[in-house]
Protein backbone atom coordinates (compact mmCIF):
# COMPACT_ATOMS: atom_id res chain seq x y z
CA UNK A 1 0.00 0.00 0.00
CA UNK A 2 1.01 3.95 -0.32
CA UNK A 3 0.47 7.10 1.36
CA UNK A 4 -1.63 8.50 -1.24
CA UNK A 5 -2.07 12.29 -2.12
CA UNK A 6 -5.78 13.80 -1.00
CA UNK A 7 -9.15 11.95 -2.28
CA UNK A 8 -10.47 12.55 -5.53
CA UNK A 9 -14.07 10.60 -6.53
CA UNK A 10 -13.59 7.83 -8.70
CA UNK A 11 -15.41 8.83 -11.26
CA UNK A 12 -13.29 12.30 -11.37
CA UNK A 13 -10.19 9.77 -11.65
CA UNK A 14 -11.20 7.77 -14.41
CA UNK A 15 -11.72 10.68 -16.41
CA UNK A 16 -8.43 11.93 -16.05
CA UNK A 17 -6.65 8.84 -16.95
CA UNK A 18 -8.61 9.01 -20.08
CA UNK A 19 -8.00 12.20 -20.77
CA UNK A 20 -4.60 12.23 -19.89
CA UNK A 21 -3.35 9.16 -20.21
CA UNK A 22 -5.55 6.64 -22.40
CA UNK A 23 -6.79 8.89 -24.93
CA UNK A 24 -3.63 9.74 -26.28
CA UNK A 25 -1.95 6.41 -26.21
CA UNK A 26 -5.40 5.51 -28.16
CA UNK A 27 -4.80 8.48 -30.89
CA UNK A 28 -0.70 7.42 -31.16
CA UNK A 29 -1.41 3.65 -31.41
CA UNK A 30 -4.86 3.03 -32.36
CA UNK A 31 -6.18 6.24 -34.88
CA UNK A 32 -8.90 4.55 -36.59
CA UNK A 33 -10.10 2.18 -34.29
CA UNK A 34 -13.59 2.75 -33.03
CA UNK A 35 -13.55 2.61 -29.57
CA UNK A 36 -15.46 3.84 -26.31
CA UNK A 37 -14.34 4.37 -23.02
CA UNK A 38 -15.84 4.89 -19.55
CA UNK A 39 -16.01 4.03 -15.72
CA UNK A 40 -19.17 1.69 -15.50
CA UNK A 41 -20.35 -1.62 -13.66
CA UNK A 42 -19.59 -2.16 -10.17
CA UNK A 43 -17.76 -0.39 -7.65
CA UNK A 44 -19.06 2.67 -5.18
CA UNK A 45 -17.46 4.59 -7.56
CA UNK A 46 -19.40 3.95 -10.38
CA UNK A 47 -22.44 5.37 -8.08
CA UNK A 48 -20.47 8.94 -6.91
CA UNK A 49 -20.29 7.23 -3.52
CA UNK A 50 -17.14 6.29 -2.74
CA UNK A 51 -14.98 8.35 -0.28
CA UNK A 52 -11.50 8.40 1.56
CA UNK A 53 -12.74 4.58 2.83
CA UNK A 54 -12.94 3.59 -0.20
CA UNK A 55 -9.01 3.64 -1.48
CA UNK A 56 -8.15 0.24 0.30
CA UNK A 57 -8.97 -1.96 -2.20
CA UNK A 58 -10.40 -2.21 -6.01
CA UNK A 59 -10.26 1.31 -6.35
CA UNK A 60 -8.33 3.79 -8.35
CA UNK A 61 -6.93 4.79 -12.18
CA UNK A 62 -9.54 2.71 -13.63
CA UNK A 63 -11.82 2.46 -16.62
CA UNK A 64 -12.92 -0.10 -19.28
CA UNK A 65 -12.57 0.64 -23.01
CA UNK A 66 -15.46 -1.22 -25.53
CA UNK A 67 -14.39 -2.25 -28.67
CA UNK A 68 -16.58 -4.03 -31.69
CA UNK A 69 -16.96 -7.79 -31.06
CA UNK A 70 -15.10 -8.01 -34.40
CA UNK A 71 -12.00 -6.19 -33.23
CA UNK A 72 -11.88 -7.79 -29.89
CA UNK A 73 -9.42 -10.48 -30.68
CA UNK A 74 -7.26 -8.73 -32.83
CA UNK A 75 -6.91 -5.75 -30.34
CA UNK A 76 -7.35 -6.48 -26.79
CA UNK A 77 -3.22 -8.19 -26.64
CA UNK A 78 -2.34 -4.93 -28.43
CA UNK A 79 -3.71 -2.18 -26.84
CA UNK A 80 -3.11 -3.95 -23.13
CA UNK A 81 0.89 -4.45 -24.39
CA UNK A 82 0.58 -0.54 -24.78
CA UNK A 83 -1.25 0.50 -21.93
CA UNK A 84 1.57 -1.80 -19.52
CA UNK A 85 4.51 -0.49 -21.48
CA UNK A 86 3.22 3.39 -22.01
CA UNK A 87 0.98 4.16 -19.40
CA UNK A 88 2.08 7.00 -16.95
CA UNK A 89 3.35 5.33 -13.54
CA UNK A 90 0.51 7.93 -12.30
CA UNK A 91 -2.63 9.68 -12.64
CA UNK A 92 -3.11 13.05 -10.30
CA UNK A 93 -0.88 11.22 -8.14
CA UNK A 94 -2.65 8.16 -7.88
CA UNK A 95 -0.58 4.77 -9.21
CA UNK A 96 -1.71 3.29 -12.48
CA UNK A 97 -0.33 -0.15 -11.27
CA UNK A 98 -2.19 -2.58 -8.91
CA UNK A 99 -1.13 -5.27 -7.14
CA UNK A 100 -3.33 -8.23 -5.79
CA UNK A 101 -3.38 -8.89 -2.25
CA UNK A 102 -1.45 -12.15 -1.04
CA UNK A 103 -4.37 -13.19 1.19
CA UNK A 104 -6.83 -11.90 -1.01
CA UNK A 105 -6.58 -13.22 -4.59
CA UNK A 106 -9.02 -11.37 -6.96
CA UNK A 107 -8.68 -8.08 -4.41
CA UNK A 108 -6.46 -5.30 -5.71
CA UNK A 109 -5.06 -2.22 -4.33
CA UNK A 110 -2.81 0.60 -6.02
CA UNK A 111 1.11 -0.11 -6.12
CA UNK A 112 3.36 2.70 -6.30
CA UNK A 113 6.23 0.75 -6.09
CA UNK A 114 5.52 0.08 -10.29
CA UNK A 115 7.37 2.69 -11.13
CA UNK A 116 9.18 0.59 -14.30
CA UNK A 117 8.44 -1.93 -16.10
CA UNK A 118 5.18 -2.99 -17.23
CA UNK A 119 2.22 -1.37 -15.64
CA UNK A 120 -0.43 -4.24 -14.26
CA UNK A 121 -2.86 -1.63 -14.90
CA UNK A 122 -6.97 -1.71 -14.08
CA UNK A 123 -8.48 -1.14 -17.98
CA UNK A 124 -10.37 -3.26 -18.95
CA UNK A 125 -10.64 -4.35 -22.46
CA UNK A 126 -13.89 -5.66 -23.59
CA UNK A 127 -16.83 -6.05 -25.96
CA UNK A 128 -20.33 -4.53 -24.68
CA UNK A 129 -21.66 -8.01 -25.53
CA UNK A 130 -19.04 -9.37 -23.56
CA UNK A 131 -19.82 -6.94 -21.11
CA UNK A 132 -23.28 -7.41 -20.79
CA UNK A 133 -23.03 -11.17 -20.90
CA UNK A 134 -20.86 -10.71 -17.47
CA UNK A 135 -22.80 -8.34 -16.03
CA UNK A 136 -26.84 -8.99 -16.62
CA UNK A 137 -26.35 -12.37 -18.80
CA UNK A 138 -27.72 -11.18 -22.08
CA UNK A 139 -25.48 -10.32 -25.44
CA UNK A 140 -27.15 -7.40 -26.34
CA UNK A 141 -30.35 -4.95 -24.75
CA UNK A 142 -32.87 -5.28 -27.37
CA UNK A 143 -35.73 -7.00 -28.26
CA UNK A 144 -35.13 -8.22 -24.42
CA UNK A 145 -38.39 -11.07 -23.45
CA UNK A 146 -39.85 -10.58 -19.84
CA UNK A 147 -38.10 -13.70 -18.37
CA UNK A 148 -35.03 -11.79 -19.28
CA UNK A 149 -35.82 -8.59 -17.35
CA UNK A 150 -36.91 -9.91 -13.89
CA UNK A 151 -33.46 -12.32 -13.82
CA UNK A 152 -31.50 -9.27 -14.24
CA UNK A 153 -30.67 -8.31 -10.82
CA UNK A 154 -31.43 -4.48 -10.11
CA UNK A 155 -28.47 -3.63 -8.85
CA UNK A 156 -26.59 -4.62 -11.85
CA UNK A 157 -28.79 -2.36 -14.25
CA UNK A 158 -27.79 0.41 -12.10
CA UNK A 159 -23.98 -0.70 -12.48
CA UNK A 160 -24.48 -0.56 -16.12
CA UNK A 161 -26.05 2.93 -16.94
CA UNK A 162 -24.61 4.95 -13.84
CA UNK A 163 -20.98 5.79 -13.84
CA UNK A 164 -19.76 7.62 -17.17
CA UNK A 165 -18.81 6.94 -20.94
CA UNK A 166 -16.16 9.46 -21.83
CA UNK A 167 -16.00 9.28 -25.36
CA UNK A 168 -17.91 6.82 -27.66
CA UNK A 169 -16.72 6.38 -31.08
CA UNK A 170 -18.84 3.22 -31.65
CA UNK A 171 -22.50 4.37 -30.34
CA UNK A 172 -23.47 0.92 -29.11
CA UNK A 173 -22.55 1.87 -25.26
CA UNK A 174 -24.85 4.72 -25.57
CA UNK A 175 -27.87 3.31 -27.11
CA UNK A 176 -27.21 0.30 -24.57
CA UNK A 177 -27.87 2.35 -21.63
CA UNK A 178 -30.24 4.37 -22.72
CA UNK A 179 -32.53 0.76 -23.50
CA UNK A 180 -31.75 -0.16 -19.79
CA UNK A 181 -32.43 3.23 -18.61
CA UNK A 182 -35.58 1.85 -16.72
CA UNK A 183 -37.92 -1.18 -17.20
CA UNK A 184 -40.31 -1.47 -19.59
CA UNK A 185 -43.55 -0.41 -18.48
CA UNK A 186 -45.33 -4.06 -17.77
CA UNK A 187 -42.46 -4.84 -15.89
CA UNK A 188 -42.42 -1.94 -13.83
CA UNK A 189 -45.86 -2.57 -13.23
CA UNK A 190 -45.51 -6.02 -12.48
CA UNK A 191 -42.69 -5.50 -10.16
CA UNK A 192 -44.10 -3.06 -8.24
CA UNK A 193 -47.19 -5.79 -7.59
CA UNK A 194 -44.46 -7.85 -6.12
CA UNK A 195 -43.00 -5.14 -3.77
CA UNK A 196 -47.09 -4.42 -2.74
CA UNK A 197 -47.74 -8.12 -2.05
CA UNK A 198 -44.29 -8.42 -0.10
CA UNK A 199 -46.05 -5.86 2.22
CA UNK A 200 -49.43 -7.20 2.83
CA UNK A 201 -48.07 -10.61 3.48
CA UNK A 202 -46.38 -9.31 6.50
CA UNK A 203 -47.92 -6.48 7.73
CA UNK A 204 -50.09 -7.80 10.26
CA UNK A 205 -47.23 -9.94 12.05
CA UNK A 206 -46.11 -6.63 13.67
CA UNK A 207 -49.14 -6.52 15.80
CA UNK A 208 -49.48 -10.20 16.09
CA UNK A 209 -45.79 -10.91 17.41
CA UNK A 210 -46.18 -7.94 19.70
CA UNK A 211 -49.34 -9.22 21.29
CA UNK A 212 -47.84 -12.50 22.57
CA UNK A 213 -44.62 -11.09 23.83
CA UNK A 214 -42.81 -11.18 21.16
CA UNK A 215 -40.87 -7.88 20.52
CA UNK A 216 -38.05 -9.41 19.28
CA UNK A 217 -40.19 -10.69 16.37
CA UNK A 218 -42.46 -7.28 16.05
CA UNK A 219 -39.07 -5.33 15.42
CA UNK A 220 -37.73 -8.13 12.90
CA UNK A 221 -41.34 -7.83 10.74
CA UNK A 222 -41.01 -4.17 10.95
CA UNK A 223 -37.35 -4.21 9.80
CA UNK A 224 -38.31 -6.28 6.82
CA UNK A 225 -41.61 -3.95 5.85
CA UNK A 226 -39.10 -0.89 6.09
CA UNK A 227 -37.10 -2.56 3.53
CA UNK A 228 -39.90 -3.52 1.30
CA UNK A 229 -41.47 0.10 2.07
CA UNK A 230 -38.03 1.30 0.57
CA UNK A 231 -37.39 -0.65 -2.51
CA UNK A 232 -41.21 0.23 -3.49
CA UNK A 233 -40.27 3.49 -2.75
CA UNK A 234 -37.77 3.06 -5.79
CA UNK A 235 -39.87 1.35 -7.77
CA UNK A 236 -42.60 4.43 -7.60
CA UNK A 237 -39.53 6.80 -8.58
CA UNK A 238 -38.54 5.06 -11.22
CA UNK A 239 -35.13 4.57 -9.82
CA UNK A 240 -33.35 1.69 -10.07
CA UNK A 241 -31.94 0.63 -6.10
CA UNK A 242 -28.13 -0.12 -5.28
CA UNK A 243 -27.17 -3.23 -3.06
CA UNK A 244 -27.66 -3.47 0.59
CA UNK A 245 -24.21 -1.29 1.45
CA UNK A 246 -26.04 2.38 -0.36
CA UNK A 247 -29.63 1.48 0.15
CA UNK A 248 -30.29 3.94 2.43
CA UNK A 249 -28.20 6.51 1.09
CA UNK A 250 -29.40 6.71 -2.23
CA UNK A 251 -32.82 6.34 -1.02
CA UNK A 252 -32.45 9.64 0.44
CA UNK A 253 -31.78 11.07 -2.53
CA UNK A 254 -35.41 10.53 -3.70
CA UNK A 255 -38.65 12.75 -4.12
CA UNK A 256 -40.68 10.59 -1.50
CA UNK A 257 -38.02 10.13 0.90
CA UNK A 258 -38.66 12.77 2.69
CA UNK A 259 -42.48 12.07 2.98
CA UNK A 260 -41.53 8.64 4.49
CA UNK A 261 -38.27 8.91 6.48
CA UNK A 262 -40.37 10.36 9.87
CA UNK A 263 -42.64 7.57 9.93
CA UNK A 264 -39.53 4.79 9.24
CA UNK A 265 -38.06 6.83 12.14
CA UNK A 266 -41.17 6.26 14.39
CA UNK A 267 -41.09 2.65 13.48
CA UNK A 268 -37.28 2.26 13.80
CA UNK A 269 -37.26 4.21 17.61
CA UNK A 270 -40.56 2.83 18.69
CA UNK A 271 -40.40 1.26 22.35
CA UNK A 272 -44.00 -0.76 21.73
CA UNK A 273 -45.65 -2.48 18.77
CA UNK A 274 -48.25 -0.46 18.75
CA UNK A 275 -45.98 2.62 17.68
CA UNK A 276 -44.04 0.57 15.46
CA UNK A 277 -47.13 -0.37 13.70
CA UNK A 278 -48.31 3.02 13.34
CA UNK A 279 -44.88 4.09 12.21
CA UNK A 280 -45.03 1.56 9.13
CA UNK A 281 -48.72 1.74 8.06
CA UNK A 282 -48.09 5.61 7.78
CA UNK A 283 -45.32 4.46 5.43
CA UNK A 284 -47.20 2.66 3.41
CA UNK A 285 -49.85 5.15 3.29
CA UNK A 286 -47.36 7.16 1.86
CA UNK A 287 -46.56 4.76 -0.93
CA UNK A 288 -50.28 4.50 -1.60
CA UNK A 289 -50.96 8.23 -1.91
CA UNK A 290 -48.12 8.57 -4.13
CA UNK A 291 -49.64 5.15 -6.06
CA UNK A 292 -52.90 6.93 -6.51
CA UNK A 293 -50.78 9.68 -7.97
CA UNK A 294 -49.05 7.79 -10.98
CA UNK A 295 -52.52 6.87 -11.90
CA UNK A 296 -51.70 3.46 -12.74
CA UNK A 297 -54.92 1.89 -11.75
CA UNK A 298 -58.03 3.33 -10.41
CA UNK A 299 -57.92 5.33 -6.94
CA UNK A 300 -57.54 2.81 -4.08
CA UNK A 301 -58.44 4.23 -0.82
CA UNK A 302 -55.16 5.14 1.24
CA UNK A 303 -56.80 4.86 4.73
CA UNK A 304 -55.30 2.21 6.93
CA UNK A 305 -57.95 -0.65 8.38
CA UNK A 306 -58.08 -3.48 10.67
CA UNK A 307 -56.46 -6.80 9.58
CA UNK A 308 -59.97 -8.96 10.01
CA UNK A 309 -61.31 -8.87 13.54
CA UNK A 310 -58.30 -8.64 15.13
CA UNK A 311 -56.70 -4.97 16.43
CA UNK A 312 -54.24 -4.91 14.01
CA UNK A 313 -53.90 -2.16 11.66
CA UNK A 314 -53.00 -2.91 8.16
CA UNK A 315 -53.35 -1.15 4.77
CA UNK A 316 -54.07 -4.27 2.98
CA UNK A 317 -51.68 -3.93 0.62
CA UNK A 318 -52.74 -7.11 -1.96
CA UNK A 319 -54.95 -4.50 -3.33
CA UNK A 320 -52.48 -2.69 -4.89
CA UNK A 321 -50.92 -5.41 -6.28
CA UNK A 322 -54.06 -6.84 -7.62
CA UNK A 323 -55.03 -3.50 -8.94
CA UNK A 324 -51.45 -3.29 -10.66
CA UNK A 325 -51.98 -6.93 -12.37
CA UNK A 326 -54.78 -6.17 -13.47
CA UNK A 327 -53.66 -3.19 -15.54
CA UNK A 328 -50.88 -5.59 -17.52
CA UNK A 329 -51.88 -5.98 -20.93
CA UNK A 330 -49.43 -7.74 -22.21
CA UNK A 331 -49.25 -11.40 -22.56
CA UNK A 332 -45.80 -12.27 -21.96
CA UNK A 333 -45.53 -10.63 -18.61
CA UNK A 334 -49.02 -12.16 -17.85
CA UNK A 335 -47.57 -15.45 -17.86
CA UNK A 336 -45.05 -14.85 -15.48
CA UNK A 337 -45.15 -16.35 -12.00
CA UNK A 338 -47.67 -14.66 -10.52
CA UNK A 339 -46.92 -12.39 -7.52
CA UNK A 340 -42.68 -13.59 -7.87
CA UNK A 341 -41.42 -10.17 -8.75
CA UNK A 342 -37.72 -9.71 -10.16
CA UNK A 343 -34.91 -11.60 -8.78
CA UNK A 344 -33.73 -9.50 -6.22
CA UNK A 345 -37.14 -9.73 -4.59
CA UNK A 346 -37.65 -13.32 -4.44
CA UNK A 347 -33.86 -14.08 -3.71
CA UNK A 348 -31.48 -11.73 -1.34
CA UNK A 349 -28.30 -14.06 -1.28
CA UNK A 350 -25.36 -12.54 -2.49
CA UNK A 351 -23.94 -14.94 -3.87
CA UNK A 352 -27.47 -15.98 -5.76
CA UNK A 353 -27.84 -12.46 -7.07
CA UNK A 354 -24.11 -12.48 -8.29
CA UNK A 355 -24.09 -16.12 -9.64
CA UNK A 356 -24.92 -15.96 -13.72
CA UNK A 357 -25.77 -19.03 -14.25
CA UNK A 358 -28.46 -19.27 -11.78
CA UNK A 359 -29.29 -16.09 -13.50
CA UNK A 360 -30.00 -18.57 -17.06
CA UNK A 361 -31.53 -21.16 -15.10
CA UNK A 362 -33.61 -19.16 -13.68
CA UNK A 363 -34.73 -17.23 -17.09
CA UNK A 364 -35.10 -21.14 -18.81
CA UNK A 365 -37.77 -22.21 -15.79
CA UNK A 366 -39.84 -18.81 -16.06
CA UNK A 367 -38.95 -18.74 -19.89
CA UNK A 368 -40.32 -22.54 -20.14
CA UNK A 369 -43.80 -20.94 -18.53
CA UNK A 370 -43.62 -21.49 -14.80
CA UNK A 371 -46.76 -20.73 -13.48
Amino acid sequence: MFSSPPFVPGLALAERLYMEAVRPLMGRFAPDLPYAAGLIGSGSDVLGLDTERSMDHDWGPRLTIFLADDHLSSWRERLDGVLRKYLPPSVAGFPTGFREFADDQGTWHMDDAATSGPIEHRVAITSVSAFLRHRLGVANSERLDAAAWITMPEHHLLEVTAGRIFHDGCGEITRVRKDLAWYPDAIWRYRMAAGWMRIGQLEPFIGRCGEVGDDLGSQIVATALARDVIRLAFLLERRYAPYAKWLGTVFATLPIASALAPHLDAARYAGAWPEREAGIVSTVRVLAERHNALGLTEVLDPAPRPFWSRPFQVMNAERFSQALLASITDPAVLALPRNLGGVDQFMDSTDALESGDLHLALRRWIGGGAS
